[in-house]
């Protein structure tokens, strides 16, 4: 079956190397906020600082990386990033340790950290159009996306259960590891990488700046789907902090049921994302996009009518479920959708665009979504979210864009495709 081929051996070691430092990150996850509070005594304004403006001075950073990222060899920028988050990460143990942790530093460490990411992301999605073939994207994105949803539910529980037995910096070690780990797995990759090649249409460094977008913006089943991600990534995102103050706060759930409540449901990603190259296959991918496009969206205002107990915890769990499934299915068609699309020379500079925009887009929804549950209460705010979100359908392609198959004639179309593949000189052999 697709999902359970070999890519190669190369493909191999770049996935071990996303699992092991997305598995660092799971580890790790929100534990900025928590050193800030249990170590540099944070108020919650510098912790809300903390959340917002190390992702946002980071997408800032990453703007003019783009480019820059496009004509280098894709690989060593890998290496180079995750050696970046490395070095910077492993300065707060070490501070940590001397007493001299700062909330300065960790403002500062949040920044690298998010611009590493982004930089990292654009030159990895290049590198993987490059390293497999394009009847494979798909497959390789869904074990991405896989990997992503089990080190959400596994992490963070985990990762709670170290900082109470050895301490406040304990995940902030492991994820820093991992990401030395990860740069060692990526080294390991054999095979020889060209270098890109600047032409005559990309001389001007600020239209280079700008290419990514004009990408985006200009083909209008890209344009179409990257508009209605910024929208539903962002309420989604939006509505986050806002259950937390809901749930702990007015309807006092304990932090054990709290925490059951999202990584419980990240088990549907496992399934969303394995089921997502069969039923592309059976439906096509442009059906596919509209279709659960669409219905990742109708659930979130389930979250508006959350009550206590045990009741009001089973709705939590079922509606995160529902949207977990539906983003992990939706998610690596999309990602495969935007490669496909996407001409090879432009492929950093469209990721880096698209990275940017999301930052910005969840990084303004929360400012707005805070205000208004400031003005009004936690659960109008998710109201409102839950509302707005049933609009984003129609931002979805009505019809295929220009180079995507009708969906009787995928089948057809797939084998003749790897049959060229498999012809083409010096494209690795895949394992059935």
């Amino acid at each position: 079956m697709a999902a359970r081929r070999s890519l190669g051996r190369r493909f191999g070691w770049l996935w071990a190397s996303y699992a092991v430092s997305a598995y660092g990150s799971g580890l790790g996850f929100g534990a900025l906020p928590l050193i800030a509070v249990l170590v540099v005594d944070a108020s919650p304004a510098q912790v809300s600082a903390l959340s917002a403006m190390g992702p946002a001075v980071g997408a800032l950073v990453a703007l003019p990386l783009g480019p820059w990222v496009e004509f280098r060899r894709k690989r060593p920028v890998m290496i180079a990033m995750d050696l970046a988050r490395f070095a910077v990460m492993m300065t707060i143990p070490i501070a940590y340790a001397l007493g001299r942790l700062t909330f300065v530093q960790l403002l500062v460490v949040s920044a690298v950290v998010a611009t590493a990411k982004i930089t990292f992301s654009a030159a990895s999605g290049a590198y993987l159009k490059a390293l497999v073939r394009p009847a494979d994207l798909l497959v390789a994105n869904a074990r991405f996306e896989s990997t992503t949803w089990s080190s959400i539910a596994v992490g963070p529980p985990l990762g709670g259960a170290a900082v109470g037995l050895f301490g406040p910096v304990t995940t902030v070690v492991a994820d820093a590891l991992s990401y030395l780990l990860s740069a060692l797995g990526i080294a390991a990759i054999r095979g020889r990488e060209e270098h890109p090649r600047r032409t005559a249409r990309h001389r001007v460094r600020a239209a280079e700046l700008r290419d990514g977008w004009r990408n985006i913006l200009s083909r209008p089943g890209l344009r179409a789907l990257y508009l209605n991600q910024l929208l539903v990534g962002g309420l989604i995102m939006a509505t986050e902090p806002l259950l937390a103050v809901l749930l702990l706060g007015e309807l006092g759930f304990p932090p054990w049921q709290y925490g059951l409540a999202f990584a419980a449901p990240c088990v549907g990603g496992l399934v969303g994302s394995r089921l997502a190259p069969r039923v592309v296959a059976r439906h096509g991918q442009h059906r596919i996009l509209r279709t659960v496009g669409t219905l990742r969206a109708v659930w979130l205002i389930g979250l508006a009518f959350v009550q206590p107990g045990v009741a009001g915890l089973a709705t939590v769990i079922a509606v995160e479920l529902a949207i977990i499934i539906s983003m992990s299915l939706y998610n690596p068609v999309l990602a495969t959708y935007r490669l496909e699309h996407t001409p090879d020379d432009r492929v950093a500079r469209t990721l880096s665009a698209w990275s940017i925009s999301s930052s910005a887009a969840i990084a303004v929804l929360s400012a707005l979504g805070g205000l208004l549950a400031n003005a009004t209460s936690p659960r109008t705010a998710i109201t409102v979210a839950g509302l707005l979100i049933l609009t984003s359908p129609l931002l979805l392609p009505r019809r295929p864009g220009p180079g995507v198959v009708p969906d009787g004639e995928l089948a057809t179309v797939r084998t003749q495709a790897q049959a060229a593949a498999s012809a083409k000189p010096g494209t690795e052999a895949v394992n059935s």
